[in-house]
């Protein structure tokens, strides 16, 4: 077990070097001048500005002195500071992220509730007209793209029925905030859980038709032993492994969710924040949070893996 957590630490090192020396490239490659993006197109902005902006930033140097600087600052704890709000990435991060935290924790938590109740019910029901429907009901769902979901249900439930608001209100910049403005918390976690909830419910209603049909399940049955309990203890705890590995395989996905679901209702956290770093050419800041999704994935996985192999003893990753 030491020699998978410690290969898998390193490969998770790796993994999150890969990740910022591709994003740097890939931003870096992006045409158009940052001076520019960040300056305007007024008359005042002249291309003495323009060349007084790239050297203060460093963005005259060969691009491979400018990696070099990008990564002595990550080195010191610096992400660096907004081109556009002059503010350290870091301070902008700190106040984005709790807000992500409350978002991605309730969507998922959500989607929980659902997906797994939903694939045991699915499961004890299987090849019957429920489960064929709802089945068919999440591989649409999940097919569906997020702003789409997002824009049906502000068109269902803003604008027709006026039950919600379409944003969150433009003065909420704290977790509190959030939380007193709770109406407005509904359409973003509900459109995040809805591709989550898809699939979980099938990983889990695939798992639990197979643990259906092992031995000690159908001994357990014929020793009378109350349906309830044989699918609590037996088919529920059984189907819940799978799920640990989609929960961390999933977070990309869900965080990337999170981007067009933050940009679509306003929720102040790292999605809109960098969504408007992308439109201003602010690379900074999309290098910061492309850093802190990409350490999040990671743990996330290897600690999805971690927990796997110890709730399942009969799994052997340190014979890999």
């Amino acid at each position: 077990m030491s020699g998978y957590i410690l290969r898998r630490l390193v490969q998770s090192v790796v993994v999150v070097i890969g990740v910022v020396v591709l994003t740097f490239l890939l931003l870096h490659m992006e045409p158009g001048s940052v001076a520019r993006a960040i300056l305007g197109n007024g008359a005042h902005v002249t291309q003495l500005r323009l060349a007084m902006f790239d050297n203060l930033y460093g963005l005259n140097k060969p691009l491979y002195q400018q990696f070099g600087l990008y990564v002595d600052q990550l080195l010191h704890g610096n992400m660096g500071v907004s081109y556009q709000s002059l503010q350290p990435v870091s301070s902008l991060i700190a106040h984005a992220l709790p807000m992500d935290v409350v978002l991605l924790g309730l969507s998922t938590l959500l989607a929980l509730l659902i997906g797994v109740p939903t694939g045991i019910y699915q499961a004890l029901r299987h090849n019957r007209p429920m489960d064929d429907l709802l089945a068919g009901t999440w591989f649409t769902l999940y097919a569906a793209p997020d702003f789409m979901e997002a824009l049906l249900l502000v068109a269902l439930l803003c604008v027709q029925f006026h039950v919600l608001p379409p944003i969150v209100p433009g003065g909420v910049t704290t977790v509190g905030g959030l939380f007193a403005n709770w109406q407005a918390l509904v359409l973003p976690i509900v459109v995040l859980s809805i591709n989550t909830v898809a699939g979980f419910s099938q990983y889990v209603r695939s798992t639990a038709i197979q643990t259906l049909a092992e031995d000690y399940v159908r001994v357990a049955r014929a020793k009378g032993l109350p349906e309830r309990l044989v699918v609590t203890r037996h088919v529920l705890r059984n189907s819940l492994l799978p799920v640990i590995t989609i929960l961390g395989l999933s977070l990309p996905g869900i965080v990337a969710g999170a981007l067009i679901a933050e940009a679509i209702f306003n929720f102040p956290g790292m999605g809109l924040l960098f969504w408007r770093a992308a439109l201003a050419h602010d690379f900074p800041v999309m290098l910061g949070g492309t850093l802190i999704v990409g350490v999040a994935t990671v743990v996330g996985n290897l600690a999805a893996d971690i927990s796997y192999s110890v709730l399942d003893p009969r799994i052997r990753y340190g014979r890999a």
